[in-house]
C-alpha cells in the first residue's frame, strides 16, 4: 500500500493541505512569502505535489522544488527558519488530523529530504 492510500487518499490530502495553509498563512514569518499569491492555485499545486510524492513518484521532485522556490530564496530570503516553520506546520497538521505516528515520520522524513532543494543549496 502506498503512503497515499495509507493516509486516506484524495480526501485526506485535500484536508491536510487546507489545514496546513490555514496554519502557514497565520504565521507572521511566512506571510510575506505568500503576498500576491493566488492561494487557490497554490493549494491545487500543493495537493498535486503531495499526491504525487505520497504515491511514491519522487522522480524530479528535487528539481521541481528548486525551480518552485528559487525566486523566494533569491528575492525574499527564504532560509532555514522559514523551512523549519513550514515543516512544523506540516507536522502539526498531520497530528491534528490524527495521521498515525509512523506515517508522520515517513512524511516528515520526505520533507526533510527536500530541504536543500527548497533552499537551493
Amino acid at each position: 500500500m502506498s503512503l497515499y492510500d495509507a493516509v486516506g487518499g484524495d480526501a485526506a490530502v485535500n484536508a491536510a493541505v487546507d489545514l496546513f495553509y490555514e496554519k502557514v498563512l497565520a504565521d507572521p514569518i511566512l506571510i510575506p512569502f505568500f503576498e500576491g499569491v493566488n492561494m487557490d492555485g497554490q493549494s491545487a499545486k500543493q495537493k498535486a505535489f503531495f499526491t504525487t510524492i505520497f504515491k511514491g513518484d519522487t522522480a524530479g521532485a528535487d528539481a521541481y522544488m528548486r525551480r518552485a522556490h528559487k525566486g523566494l530564496v533569491d528575492n525574499k530570503g527564504l532560509s532555514d527558519p522559514h523551512f523549519n516553520a513550514v515543516a512544523g506546520h506540516l507536522q502539526a497538521t498531520l497530528q491534528e488530523l490524527e495521521v498515525p505516528a509512523d506515517l508522520i515520520t515517513q512524511i516528515m522524513g520526505a520533507a526533510a529530504g527536500l530541504k536543500n532543494a527548497v533552499l537551493n543549496r
